[in-house]
């Protein structure tokens, strides 16, 4: 099958260009450097130098390139989730004008199928688990809120598809290699400063998935059934439960706790959104769909 990726050089990008080159699918792949030419060349893929804010541009790369599938990973992230919010502007930019220039130009040539990136760690569970049925936490805090509505604007676009088939992914937080919460990533050095604490009781629920296992779950969503799948490893995990695990497994010393009212006052809404509110997710109906079966997170079972 001929597949489309724009975000291929990205943490899920490469190890998803490889699965798939693996698989024996014809990959193309965006990259505008030569770095990243040579990278994702190396694993497989055809590379095209295309603006993605390019609407006319794309749909000639999509039509040469025969495309089957578009794969929509773009993101653009600092390497520090601390530069977030300066970041934040690019990243919306990227993802929904970009994306939305990729989108119509996918629907324009009649490319069969759009797999789009999502979040399954913004969402509203209420007093469970989220899954996907539930909303985006579109009145958070401010930051929280703002990203939510990102990824609400980008399942709505999907629903505008016309004929084209679409698959939204809710990818838990992401672990592993390229990524802030790996040994050597950024989230780890925070850890080892001590710069991230336990806030109250530390009752907030993260939704992990290792960045292979997310890519696994892509290369899946080329034949699965259309719709919105929720990704994530299946063990939702307080803060008071995986970060201790997370500093022993990078060889921190235990984090420090901080109370609610001080998190606040310090460290601002979004900090103690993520601490006490956060809402996990399920994974249920991909596992019963296409037999998605994600590893443990990866600390936790050390």
């Amino acid at each position: 099958m001929n597949i489309f990726i724009a975000g291929g050089s990205g943490a899920i990008g490469r190890p998803l260009i490889a699965e798939l080159a693996g698989r024996g699918h014809r990959v193309t792949a965006i990259s505008r450097s030569d770095s990243g030419k040579r990278t994702l060349s190396g694993l497989g893929a055809d590379v095209v130098d295309v603006n993605i804010f390019d609407e006319g541009a794309l749909a000639e790369a999509l039509h040469k390139s025969r495309a089957e599938v578009v794969i929509d990973e773009l993101t653009s992230l600092p390497k520090d989730p601390n530069d977030m919010p300066s970041a934040a502007p690019a990243d919306r930019k990227l993802r929904l004008d970009g994306g939305g220039c990729l989108h119509r130009a996918s629907m324009g040539v009649g490319v069969a199928r759009y797999i789009q990136q999502l979040s399954g760690f913004f969402l509203d569970g209420g007093l469970g688990l989220a899954d996907e049925s539930s909303p985006l936490a579109t009145g958070a805090s401010p930051g929280v809120a703002a990203s939510a509505q990102t990824y609400a604007a980008l399942e709505a676009r999907l629903a505008r598809s016309g004929r084209m088939e679409t698959v939204g992914l809710r990818y838990g937080f992401f672990y592993g290699p390229g990524t802030w919460y790996s040994p050597d990533g950024a989230c780890a050095e925070h850890v080892r400063r001590r710069q991230r604490a336990i806030i109250g009781k530390g009752q907030g629920v993260w939704s992990w998935i290792h960045i292979d296992d997310a890519a696994l779950a892509t290369a899946e969503a080329v034949s699965i059934p259309a719709g919105i799948y929720v990704i994530v490893d299946d063990d939702p995990s307080p803060v008071s439960r995986w970060l201790p695990a997370f500093a022993r497994f990078v060889g921190a010393d235990p984090p420090p706790t901080i109370t609610v009212e001080d998190a606040r006052s310090v460290l601002g809404e979004d900090a103690v959104y993520y601490g006490i509110k956060l809402s996990g997710a399920s994974s249920a109906k991909a596992m019963r769909t296409f037999n998605f079966r994600p590893r443990r997170l990866e600390w936790l079972a050390a």
